[in-house]
């Protein structure tokens, strides 16, 4: 059974044609345009990091392992099969693919995994400690950040990443101790903005840290914003994002 979107987001709908806020994209344009989105949210260690996106036809499309994320066009996405092989594009996959395809196996909902290493989330699983949520921006997202304090190195050995596909079980994103971050979503929509809100908050959370504490949100305010933005979407925001990086970087969509 459909859930009615909340009164707050009544009239809303993707416009298309001559009202379109975005132009048509293909799968690949989407990814870059992913990448290139969170980079400028601060997922940009350098080489470091990889986005899968689940395909119809049980393929995968991947970064490539050699590109920073503010580098990369549709032309560079890589499509690999469900054993990792790639079967189309010029590049390298990372190893690191391994993880992403064990909890692609086990999450039906996780069509959409980022994975880097943000600077202020990287900060707090360096502290392995979940921030608290003190704004709104913070609290576009409701749930528990999974805090997963196994690390034994990069996760690219099959025993290993069905352990942390299994550790995660239905989280929507996660602080890997000492590492970085993995965030899940359906679709490119709720993925791009998990990850900016999980990198957000931690953000947030440093600064109010640095000035000697502050007063988080109500848990019950967190729980009912995120949850129907969560479920919903928050209307225009991927659009204007994709704008962005289309001014910065027109070549993208080559």
């Amino acid at each position: 059974m459909e859930t009615d979107p909340p009164k707050a987001f009544e009239g809303y709908a993707p416009k298309t044609g001559r009202f379109a806020l975005t132009p048509e994209l293909s799968p690949e344009q989407e990814l870059a345009i992913l990448c290139h989105a969170l980079f400028a949210e601060g997922y940009d260690d350098h080489i470091a990091g990889h986005i899968s996106y689940r395909q119809d036809d049980g393929t995968f499309l991947i970064n490539p392992w050699e590109l920073a994320w503010d580098e990369i066009t549709a032309s560079d996405i890589i499509r690999i099969d469900v054993e990792g092989n790639v079967i189309a594009g010029d590049w390298n996959v990372t190893p690191a693919n391994l993880l992403h395809r064990a909890i692609h196996e086990v999450r039906s909902d996780a069509n959409i995994i980022i994975h880097n290493h943000p600077r202020y989330a990287s900060i707090w699983s360096m502290r392995q400690e979940v921030p608290k949520t003190f704004d709104q921006t913070g609290a576009n997202i409701n749930g528990d950040i999974k805090l997963y304090n196994e690390y034994a190195g990069a996760l690219h050995q099959t025993e290993q990443c069905a352990k942390a596909a299994a550790e995660l079980g239905d989280a929507k994103w996660a602080l890997l101790a000492n590492h970085g971050v993995l965030v899940t979503g359906r679709d490119i929509r709720q993925a791009h903005v998990r990850a900016v809100t999980l990198e957000w908050r931690c953000k947030q959370a440093w600064m109010v840290e640095a000035i000697g504490g502050g007063v988080p949100m109500p848990e019950e305010h967190v729980e009912n914003l995120g949850g129907m933005i969560d479920e919903f979407g928050l209307p225009f925001m991927w659009e204007a994002m994709v704008r962005r990086v289309l001014r910065k970087y027109p070549e993208v969509l080559q």
